[in-house]
């Protein structure tokens, strides 16, 4: 039904109500009927679900396929199932996948405690009583009480209003309240032209009213949008997808050489099935990366709370690795970049131009004159008018309370200590049409505030040196050029004027013959940080770009305050005239962008990704969420965005603050960083694990047949020595890498490409060099030991060489970064109780879980060699790779 169009009768008629509002008995079978109302989120997370993501992996699948392989082998004539392999292989899986669990479940609860907001109590009449209740209880039907401040608990249709305003910038994207009306609207007319209707999410800025409630919960016009954000598919991130697809890569790698070394096993040697089997799970073992899901969630895990602790709260823990990604951010203007509150920096009074210090709601400050500061009395006049003809009202514990613009002068009059206890007789209201509000006190005497050239018409003398003078044409000139001045510099310029009320007739008769007084234009500030933010971001290669509901000429001003270029400047009108393709070429130049509406952001967004770039776009309206689901990384306001936005954003700013986004960027590179590293130290690791163990068999079945043709317990590493050194390396050294600290300079580098992977052409090189050199050191340690001590004191040698070899692993890499082994104390103990463990392994009753020999001084010896070979080695080949390669990283 079009409640807009419809008579207050047909609506109480419709929800069967009237002005009395509805008993308990029906409240409450309607609240059964259409349930509470509330904002639905389809995206809660099951526990059940979380836990079985954590073993949804392609990786997770290959160790269980080796893993029952294991158990296989039981079913094989005169052999025994593998028990040792099968239960070491299901304990790494469980770990990391309740390893995995915890994290994911903390990010889930940490989400729900940002939606888990207070709600507000509404007011509303119920048998004739009035009464406040929980906004969740209000249905379709009852009659509700708005006051100046309230939040508007559902979609209500309005019955009575004395000057309601509302602002309804969360909805329609509109920064200007709307003035209100009872008489039914035309049948199509738009949601902001719905004068009569007051919305869920918005608030009364001004003014009374009684409303009937319509619609609640998700049949409002806000769930509308959120019906459709939640239909909305949800994109994986880049990372999420080049981790998967690193997983599926992997196992098809590892896939293909079992099949290469059963082939040749089975062609060119004599060697036993249950051997080829063996072989293959070693195989598996040795390449999965299993420590891979648990470090990437640990080092998102960190990175959160990190941004947590800067007032940047993410809602999905790959964000905190794109945010590094980043090259362009679109960000709003109000609150964001500036204070969001209105404060006056100009006025005019007496001829004379006043500059006035202190922001926000800072009620020091002072009035200067020619740069010198002038005494408080100077001023009063002009001042104590904006104090009286006002409606905001000052409250000790919470601060100021009305409209933005109202505040603005209470604080202004403060300054100058012009706060005056007058009591209101009388007063004309402001509206649209009138452009001007004018108050009586109770000592007689009439104030007007309003549009400057409204208050000009109404006035027909001006305050001079304290006298009354005639208003000429020459002054009404000057003063209408000041405001020019005033608006051109992005003020909201209002004018004052008073008089002796006397007696009067009619409101016509009040708003004569005045005396004027000035002028006071005020602005939203930029935040004093905010600048220095931005040029931080763009030396970082990161592009800003502001996108607007103001109009362009304070666009401009305040973008040009705080380094954005107003040259070219576009509007939301234009825009829509644009093709995608000229939108697309436009974007690349165009830094302020004005009069936007949600579904011009969106289009921003698109285009800016359709040129290759990595977006983050800022909103806090209700119809921002497209936009922020639009962008690669969409972010809320925590202070003044909407339940719908947090819900739709990617990651919501505590304090609403553009320093927040730089901050959160820095610390997302950061983060790469640490992912690039254990990508890089794992995937080598594993690397020089595979080539040992391919090459090893290769070469063993070649060189020694005698020992490995026919022996099914012959092997190079056995799965249970490959689990071990996984455990031991890709375990807590891997884990305390992701705690690793910023690069210095990280803000320096230019943002990694939309292209570019987590592992480029240099990783790759390195992945596959230095798995080689593993394999070239450890292999000749291996056969040297073979020949002189026997088969199981050589797996010892080359199980303790390559605990070793890939804990020196870790330091090449980080030697890229400039960072020391002493920057990191996590990874100092990490390594320290590696190295503890596996001597435990070596020289402990454990040991014959493993089936190692202890070593000593002549199998030391060839365990150091092939360590201190690796690394000399490493080193210079990671130098040449420096060379090599345009980028260290």
């Amino acid at each position: 039904m079009n409640w807009h169009s419809s008579s207050i009768q047909e609506v109480y008629t419709q929800l069967d109500t009237d002005k009395d509002g509805l008993t308990d008995e029906q409240a409450d079978k309607r609240l059964e009927e259409n349930g509470e109302n509330v904002i639905e989120d389809s995206e809660s997370v099951s526990v059940l679900s979380i836990l079985i993501d954590q073993f949804t992996d392609f990786l997770i699948y290959l160790l269980i396929a080796a893993m029952f392989v294991s158990l296989g082998i039981g079913l094989l004539p005169g052999h025994e199932p593998e028990y040792v392999d099968a239960g070491l292989i299901m304990l790494i899986l469980i770990a990391n996948g309740v390893f995995g669990f915890i994290q994911d479940y903390k990010a889930e609860k940490s989400i729900e405690a940002l939606k888990d907001m207070s709600n507000p109590n509404a007011t509303v009449i119920r048998g004739g009583e009035q009464m406040e209740i929980d906004s969740r209880k209000v249905v379709p039907g009852d009659i509700v009480v708005i006051e100046q401040g309230d939040a508007i608990p559902a979609d209500c249709r309005l019955i009575e209003q004395s000057n309601l305003e509302t602002d309804e910038s969360s909805l329609t994207g509109e920064s200007t309240t709307v003035s209100k009306s009872v008489e039914p609207v035309g049948e199509d007319a738009a949601l902001a032209d719905r004068k009569n209707m007051a919305f869920m999410n918005t608030t009364a800025v001004k003014g009374r009213a009684k409303a009937v409630v319509v619609e609640t919960g998700m049949a409002t016009e806000v769930g509308d949008i959120a019906e459709q954000i939640n239909e909305a598919e949800d994109t994986e991130t880049p990372f999420q997808k080049e981790v998967n697809e690193l997983g599926q890569q992997i196992g098809y790698g590892i896939s293909a050489i079992i099949m290469v070394v059963a082939l040749t096993q089975l062609i060119f040697t004599s060697t036993s099935p249950v051997s080829i089997l063996l072989v293959a799970v070693t195989l598996a073992v040795a390449a999965v990366p299993e420590g891979l899901p648990a470090v990437v969630t640990l080092t998102l895990a960190l990175g959160s709370k990190k941004m947590l602790k800067k007032d940047a709260l993410v809602r999905s823990l790959p964000v905190v690795e794109s945010l590094g990604s980043v090259d362009v951010i679109v960000t709003d203007k109000t609150g964001t970049l500036t204070e969001d509150s209105m404060t006056v920096k100009k006025a005019f009074f007496d001829g004379k131009n006043f500059e006035v210090t202190g922001q926000g709601l800072e009620t020091v400050g002072e009035f200067k004159t020619d740069g010198k500061t002038v005494g408080r009395e100077e001023i009063t006049p002009l001042v104590e008018c904006g104090y009286i003809c006002n409606n905001a009202k000052k409250n000790n514990e919470e601060g100021y309370f009305g409209d933005p613009t109202e505040v603005a002068l209470l604080v202004s009059a403060e300054k100058a200590g012009a706060t005056p206890e007058v009591e209101r007789v009388d007063s004309v209201p402001f509206s649209s049409d009138r452009k001007r509000m004018t108050v009586v006190t109770d000592q007689g005497t009439a104030y007007m505030k309003g549009a400057p050239e409204t208050v000009l018409e109404r006035c027909d003398r001006i305050l001079e040196d304290g006298k009354e003078v005639e208003l000429t044409d020459e002054k009404r000139e000057k003063i209408l050029e000041k405001n020019q001045e005033f608006a051109s510099e992005a003020l909201r310029v209002l004018g004052f004027a008073r008089k002796d009320a006397g007696d009067y007739e009619n409101p016509d008769d009040l708003e004569s013959e005045m005396v004027f007084l000035g002028l006071q234009g005020m602005i939203d500030p930029p935040r004093a940080e905010v600048k220095e933010a931005i040029e931080d971001s763009r030396s970082a290669g990161i592009r800003v770009v502001m996108a607007t509901g103001d109009n362009v000429e304070t666009a401009k001003a305040i973008g040009e305050q705080i380094g954005f270029n107003p040259e070219g400047a576009i509007t939301g009108p234009e825009v829509e005239e644009m093709s995608d393709e000229q939108l697309q070429k436009a974007v690349e130049d165009v830094e302020v962008f004005a009069r936007v509406s949600p579904e011009h952001k969106v289009r921003i967004a698109k285009a800016l990704k359709a040129n290759g770039h990595n977006v983050a776009m800022t909103g806090d309206g209700v119809n921002d969420a497209p936009a922020l689901k639009a962008s690669d990384v969409g972010v809320a306001m925590g202070q003044r965005g909407t339940d719908v936005a947090k819900q739709s954003a990617d990651m919501v700013l505590q304090d609403d603050n553009f320093v927040t986004i730089r901050d959160a960027i820095a610390e997302g590179r950061g983060i790469f960083d640490n992912i690039r590293k254990f990508v890089n130290y794992l995937l080598s690791a594993n690397a020089g694990e595979v080539l040992v163990v391919f090459l090893g068999v290769m070469l063993g079945a070649f060189l020694y047949p005698e020992q490995f043709t026919g022996n099914a317990e012959a092997l190079i590493l056995t799965p249970v020595m490959l689990l071990w050194i996984n455990f031991v390396t890709d375990g807590m050294p891997a884990l305390a890498l992701g705690a690793d600290p910023k690069s210095d300079g990280i803000m320096d580098r230019a943002p990694r490409g939309s292209e570019e992977s987590v592992i480029n052409k240099r990783m790759m090189a390195s992945i596959v060099g230095m798995g080689g050199l593993m394999a070239a050191t450890g292999l000749p340690a291996f056969f040297y030991t073979l020949q002189n001590y026997g088969l199981i004191a050589a797996q010892t040698v080359l199980f303790t060489f390559l605990v070793l070899a890939e804990m020196a692993r870790i330091q090449v890499i980080r030697r890229r970064y400039n960072q020391p082994l002493s920057s990191n104390k996590w990874l100092v103990g990490a390594l320290s109780g590696s190295i503890l463990l596996q001597l435990a392994v070596l020289y402990t009753p454990i040991s014959s879980l493993f089936e190692v020999a202890s070593l000593g001084i002549g199998t030391w010896g060839a365990v150091l060699a092939g360590t201190v070979g690796f690394m000399v080695l490493s080193f210079g080949m990671s130098a040449w790779f420096d060379r090599l390669f345009s980028t260290r990283f």
